[in-house]
């Protein structure tokens, strides 16, 4: 007799789509001479890497400094069927004292991804815990299977930025992102 084991929509995912936010073009945020499409960039790399060390399947949506629209982002996420799409950000704002990380979602499925990578984020890097937070982003409403978006921390915030300026961090924040969506993923039987 077979067992069935009840798997949730949002554990169902086959293939990560990493997605570092901004590039070409579009630099994203500037702050403290940081710019944010290089940092993004950096974190996806660590991030892949540490997922396909464990056995996932990744696609990344751009490898070096070039411009990818929010469509073409969301088009290659839905060429895969059952694939997550992780877009990794840094976040700004006029107050330089507001500090932090956060994941965004949109829709249930994404909702309990999101809140396992904040969870991981909370356990596994100093800084402030802003949660998730339900976003209509283009790039998560036009993906039609799971998306998170995630702010690594605030570009702004002249400590942040002195942090996430050094590989150390970002390293710590692609393990804790990895982590979380280890956490998630169904194990793989090989």
């Amino acid at each position: 007799m077979a067992l069935l084991v009840n798997i949730s929509p949002a554990r169902a995912f086959q293939l990560v789509v990493v997605d570092p936010g901004h590039g070409g073009a579009d630099g994203g945020t500037s702050w403290h001479g940081l710019l944010e499409k290089t940092l993004t960039l950096d974190v996806a790399k660590r991030l892949e890497t540490l997922l396909r060390d464990q056995g996932v399947t990744t696609v990344m949506t751009r490898r070096y400094d070039k411009t990818v629209s929010l469509d073409e982002r969301a088009i290659m996420a839905n060429r895969f069927p059952n694939s997550l799409l992780v877009s990794i950000h840094f976040n700004a704002i006029r107050v330089s004292g507001i500090s932090g990380y956060e994941t965004f979602y949109r829709g249930a499925m994404s909702k309990e991804i999101a809140q396992s990578i904040q969870t991981s984020l909370k356990e596994n890097v100093p800084g402030v815990d802003r949660g998730i937070t339900y976003q209509d982003f283009a790039v998560l409403t036009r993906t039609k299977g799971p998306a998170v978006l995630v702010e690594c921390g605030f570009l702004s915030n002249p400590a942040e930025a002195i942090l996430c300026n050094t590989p150390s961090h970002r390293q710590k924040l692609a393990e804790a992102i990895a982590k979380g969506i280890l956490n998630i993923r169904p194990a793989v039987s090989g």
